[in-house]
């Protein structure tokens, strides 16, 4: 039989809850704010409490063993009393720590956007935006939520596609008058990409939007989706780019749009402890609302156009 909780272990029950949805104790530790051995001195004191336990390491990080799944019921339960207590003065007011991993353009058009109107209503939400252009995690590294491009795979966790777009090929008019307009695909040939980094690409979705394209030279490659419109609108080369920014540019000129076009997706993954939390339940479905709005926060021209002074 299980041994009964001390309550006073409140503190070890919390660093229990944050470990089991990030994977980590560095992770969780950044979340609540002490060090890595805080959180481990936490966790061993309600192992001990309870007798056995409560995690197992594993590939994807810290699991919960059968007692610590037992224990977790009962962290949530303070965390959703320790919710309602803050929100004495606002019904329906949440708090909490999210994390949140994004491709670069997703990050800031939309995800930021969107969890700032959040952050807005429920001012006691704290946010960590992480831009990045990976695939999913097999391995869990602190974060609640990864937006992904293309449809993942991955256990232990559950996915769902957020938004369809595409990717089409664009330049600037001083580009085209200095190098001339391709009229098909093949004269692409002659003509320099601004595009991601090759060695640096590990999501095979963009790393296939090329393969239609002849062998082109590159001119100014990043992992950075700002820094390829900035090279682009720069005249430095034919930026592959998504229509969903670049229909909003003026200087943005579509080259062969009646020929080439590359459809790609967001997924959005979550991991069954994280989804549990009121906090990331939130974000998940002010993500989902902004994303079938159609969301999309767009710069003033000038933010990529480092020409412009």
């Amino acid at each position: 039989m299980d041994r009964q909780i001390d309550y006073r272990h409140l503190e070890s029950l919390i660093a229990l809850l944050t470990v089991a949805r990030l994977g980590r104790y560095t992770a969780a530790a950044n979340v609540l704010g002490v060090n890595h051995s805080t959180i481990s001195r936490r966790i061993d004191a309600l192992q001990k409490a309870m007798g056995g336990h409560l995690l197992t390491r594993s590939p994807n990080g810290w699991e919960l063993t059968d007692l610590g799944r037992r224990a977790m019921s009962s962290a949530e339960a303070i965390e959703q009393a320790v919710e309602a207590i803050g929100s004495q003065k606002e019904t329906g007011a949440l708090a909490g720590h999210v994390r949140v991993a994004a491709p670069d353009a997703f990050s800031a058009h939309l995800a930021a956007p969107a969890l700032a109107k959040l952050q807005l209503k429920h001012p006691q939400l704290v946010f960590e935006i992480v831009s990045e252009t990976t695939r999913a995690r097999q391995t869990r590294t602190g974060m609640d939520l990864e937006i992904v491009i293309g449809e993942p795979s991955v256990r232990k966790a559950a996915s769902t596609k957020l938004l369809d777009y595409e990717l089409r090929l664009y330049a600037t008019a001083e580009y085209l008058e200095a190098h001339g307009t391709p009229a098909q695909v093949a004269d692409l040939a002659g003509h320099s990409l601004n595009y991601y980094i090759d060695t640096a690409l590990t999501v095979d979705k963009l790393d296939e939007a090329t393969a239609a394209l002849p062998p082109m030279h590159r001119a100014i490659s990043s992992t950075s989706i700002a820094v390829q419109y900035a090279a682009t609108m720069n005249h430095a080369g034919i930026g592959l780019l998504p229509t969903f920014l670049s229909e909003h540019y003026p200087n943005m000129v579509p080259v062969l749009h009646d020929q080439f076009t590359y459809q790609s997706e967001y997924w959005l993954v979550g991991r069954e402890e994280a989804l549990r939390s009121r906090a990331v339940q939130e974000t998940v479905r002010a993500l989902n609302d902004a994303t079938t709005a159609g969301d999309w926060f767009i710069p003033p021209f000038p933010a990529y156009n480092l020409s412009s002074g």
